[in-house]
């Protein structure tokens, strides 16, 4: 089968997602009013708190989310065929993470930008809001410190990347500068953005930058994960409008042109499909489809690390509540076609099925060399560019989305230990530095603390991302559905997906539960329970809440 039918068929479905369906849930269900003062004018600081253009909070919001996982997962996914990885991306982004990220921003916004922790105690209760917090943390942990391993890992294999990815937050600076202190034209500003970062792309190879395989008692790719804590440091503690935005509207502007470079590659190479559709013949030990198709993509097809996103910084920034539909559910539509630019690179990236099926030689294999691989040979083949060029491409678009991703992390993180010290009293957990350092101290424990020198520790507890992160969306979801109950609006559009992703994520957490213990891993076998039992006390806490509702529902209609 064309690649091209698959890409066709995918983009159009999302984009009739974004004209029709979420213009349904911003009028009928949300129901936005244009003229609601938003906690970015509210509350207006210059910091956390500044009312940005929808284009901008938009670029924010989209790289802040769309990280390495939409790559990753789909890219690992696609070894059950690329069917069942294509028809979840497509179906989970259109009707669960459409609405999940433009729900998020609405209910955040409507509640003085509280994060969605905090939300819970002041809709659900204070049980449920303790149950939000440890999974938020554990989510956070695991994103940090894997991504900083991921990035790590990218730079060192691809030193022509290296240049470029650093190069861009020098740019992002000077473009923070002329947007918000010289009042530059944004259309004017994007495009100087644009080519600097396509400039330090194509100069790349020409000037690959490779780290020392040993740096002290460090190796090279732990000098790197070191070097990133400590950028993403920086990074949580200055003013959005510095860096944290404009890196993030220009890394959203060269996703889509990155991706637009890779689907007219696909219209002009036409590859096929050389992977299965439906492959039954997947390699002995590889987990059954169902239900690890649905934690395996999280990113690409919903996830619960948006809903920190959304209700953390990007709500923070709303400048008019009708600038939610956009920002929300667009965004979740532009990661939906990184995850479908994924399953192609992944899956028609290859000559043969022989070769593809040397790769997919046992779960979890793939992943971003994959993308990254399979891509080159797509874009290289489609437009005559060097596989070099079309790599590095490829490779700096993975390592700024992992990047945002972090250290828009870093900063949510610290929101969570100052909302602990908010919540139990203790004064000096509330300030920005030392909230900022239990947040990267935190990573580094686990990444080094259980990784040892190499600084992977955070690849030891990757296995429970899909499943805890599922859970967080189950969470955020409870929280928008138990707001549209109070105020008699429908609650079926975000019910449907919160079972949906309580079956799924209590399922896989059964089945991964029975091979850890057969595999001996004992860790991740104690952190499976934790969150099995969190799965488990969010949905008594969900029927629980809901029936509570409708008894109150059906006194005062009596």
């Amino acid at each position: 089968m064309s690649a091209i039918v698959l890409m066709l068929v995918g983009l159009g479905g999302l984009a009739l997602g974004f004209i029709f369906y979420s213009k349904f849930i911003a009028e009928k269900i949300y129901q936005l009013d244009p003229d609601f003062r938003t906690p970015a004018h509210e509350f207006e600081d210059g910091v956390d708190y500044v009312p940005t253009n929808k284009f901008v909070l938009w670029g924010h919001h989209f790289t802040s989310v769309a990280g390495a996982a939409p790559i990753v997962g789909p890219a690992v996914a696609v070894i059950w065929g690329w069917g069942p990885a294509f028809v979840w991306v497509i179906l989970g982004t259109i009707f669960f993470a459409g609405v999940h990220d433009f729900g998020a921003i609405w209910a955040s916004a409507r509640n003085k930008a509280k994060s969605m922790g905090s939300l819970t105690g002041d809709v659900v209760s204070a049980r449920a809001r303790s149950i939000f917090m440890i999974v938020i943390f554990l989510v956070l942990l695991m994103v940090n410190a894997v991504f900083a391993v991921v990035i790590a890992g990218l730079l060192t294999t691809y030193p022509s990347a290296v240049l470029p990815v650093w190069g861009i937050i020098l740019v992002a600076l000077l473009i923070g500068q002329l947007i918000y202190r010289q009042k530059m034209n944004l259309v004017a500003v994007s495009i100087f953005g644009v080519v600097a970062l396509y400039a330090l792309i194509f100069i790349g190879p020409s000037v690959p930058l490779e780290m020392p395989a040993e740096v002290g008692f460090l190796s090279g790719t732990a000098t790197w994960i070191i070097i990133l804590f400590a950028y993403a440091f920086i990074a949580s503690m200055l003013p959005v409008w510095v860096l944290l935005q404009p890196r993030d509207y220009i890394n959203g502007i060269q996703l889509f042109i990155g991706l637009g470079v890779m689907y007219l590659a696909v219209l002009l190479l036409n590859p096929s499909m050389v992977a299965p559709m439906v492959n039954e013949s997947v390699p002995e030990g590889t987990p059954s489809m169902i239900p690890l198709l649905f934690v395996t993509i999280a990113c690409g097809a919903i996830s619960g690390f948006h809903g920190l996103v959304s209700s953390g910084t990007t709500s923070k920034q709303l400048n008019k509540e009708t600038d939610a539909r956009f920002v929300g559910y667009f965004g979740a539509v532009g990661e939906g076609t990184l995850a479908l630019a994924a399953i192609i690179a992944a899956t028609a990236g290859f000559a043969t099925l022989a070769e593809w099926e040397s790769l997919y030689a046992s779960f979890g294999a793939g992943g971003v060399g994959a993308f990254v691989e399979g891509g080159a040979y797509i874009i290289s083949g489609g437009l005559g560019l060097s596989q070099e060029v079309s790599a590095t491409l490829l490779a700096v678009m993975a390592c700024l989305f992992a990047g945002t991703t972090m250290d828009t992390g870093v900063r949510l993180q610290r929101y969570i230990f100052q909302e602990w010290g908010q919540i139990y009293g203790i004064d000096w957990m509330k300030k920005n530095i030392p909230a900022t350092v239990l947040a990267v101290a935190a990573c580094m424990l686990l990444a080094f603390g259980a990784g040892g020198p190499d600084g992977d520790g955070g690849m030891l507890i990757w296995p429970l991302f899909g499943t805890t992160n599922q859970l967080l969306a189950g969470l955020t979801l409870l929280v928008i559905t138990v707001m549209l109950v109070r105020l008699g609006r429908p609650m079926l559009f975000t019910l449907v997906p919160l079972v949906f992703l309580l079956v799924m994520t209590i399922s896989a957490l059964l089945v991964q539960l029975v091979d850890f213990y057969n595999d001996g891993a004992w860790f991740l076998l104690f952190l499976d329970v934790v969150v099995l039992v969190a799965a488990i006390l969010v949905a008594l806490e969900c029927t629980s809440t809901l029936m509570r509702l409708r008894r109150e529902s059906k006194t005062q209609e009596s």
